[in-house]
C-alpha cells in the first residue's frame, strides 16, 4: 500500500479536496498538508517521511518542500500539479482535475 501526501498552502481548500477525493481507494492511504505555519494541518518532518508520493499543487509548495524538509523526503516522489488557488473545497472544476492530473501517477 502506497502512502499518499497532498500539499497546498493552508490545507482548507485543494489539498484537503485531493484527500476525500482519493481517500475511497483501497490501495492507497492519504493525508493532506499546508505549507504555511498557520495551516489547518501543518506539514511536518512526520507527514514527509511517511509519504511515497507526495503531490503539491504549486511550484512553490515544491520549493518550500525541498528548503524546509529535504532530510524527511528520502525517496519519495514529489510531483507538482499546477493547480492554481482558485477553487473552493471539492469545487466539481476542481475534482476533475485532480482525478485527471492524480489519476495517471495512482
Amino acid at each position: 500500500m502506497k502512502n499518499v501526501l497532498f500539499v497546498c498552502s493552508q490545507n482548507r481548500l485543494r489539498s484537503p479536496t485531493a484527500e476525500q477525493v482519493f481517500s475511497k481507494r483501497h490501495d492507497i492511504e492519504v493525508e493532506s498538508a499546508g505549507t504555511n505555519h498557520d495551516a489547518d494541518n501543518p506539514l511536518t518532518h512526520e507527514l514527509v517521511a511517511w509519504a511515497d508520493i507526495i503531490f503539491v499543487m504549486e511550484k512553490a509548495h515544491r520549493n518550500k518542500l525541498q528548503k524546509k524538509f529535504r532530510s524527511s523526503l528520502k525517496g519519495a516522489r514529489v510531483i507538482c500539479l499546477d493547480i492554481p488557488d482558485d477553487y473552493e473545497f471539492m469545487d466539481p472544476e476542481l475534482v476533475r482535475l485532480l482525478q485527471v492530473r492524480v489519476g495517471r501517477y495512482l
